[in-house]
């Protein structure tokens, strides 16, 4: 059984959260996250922590506040943090280039494949064979 949602999620410093209800509202100096949390878990906020639990002891709830505070918890990250990424290409004559808002792989087609870069996501190519996704 998992204990994920005994874990309280700390808020760092800079990061904003509300609580309406079963809305979180997350925001910190990466951008602003929103949730709307299933009714069987109950949220609360004890100055910069926030603690989840099941209202009742049934095993879905309890599942449901483990999922849920992994998420608020990803949430926090984000808007804090941020995530990265770093992809390393394997294989003779492979190549990767940012151009623009494209991504253009050199895979051993016969052509390139370009992939147009979300928006909010940067992709940078510091070597040929390495791909930085923030």
């Amino acid at each position: 059984m998992s204990r994920v949602a005994n874990n309280p999620v700390v808020l760092p410093s800079g990061v904003e959260v509300k609580l309406n209800g079963q809305e979180i509202s997350v925001k910190g100096s990466k951008g602003a996250l929103q949730i709307t949390i299933h009714q069987a878990v109950e949220v609360k906020q004890e100055e910069n922590v926030l603690r989840f639990a099941a209202r009742d002891g049934a095993t879905k709830s309890r599942a449901l506040a483990g999922t849920t505070r992994a998420l608020v918890n990803n949430m926090v990250t984000g808007v804090s943090e941020g995530f990265q990424i770093n992809l390393e290409i394997a294989g003779v004559g492979y190549r990767a280039a940012a151009q623009g808002n494209d991504l253009v792989l050199q895979l051993g087609f016969s052509h390139e494949v370009r992939y147009p870069v979300p928006e909010g996501i940067k992709i940078q190519t510091p070597q040929p064979t390495r791909i930085e996704i923030t």
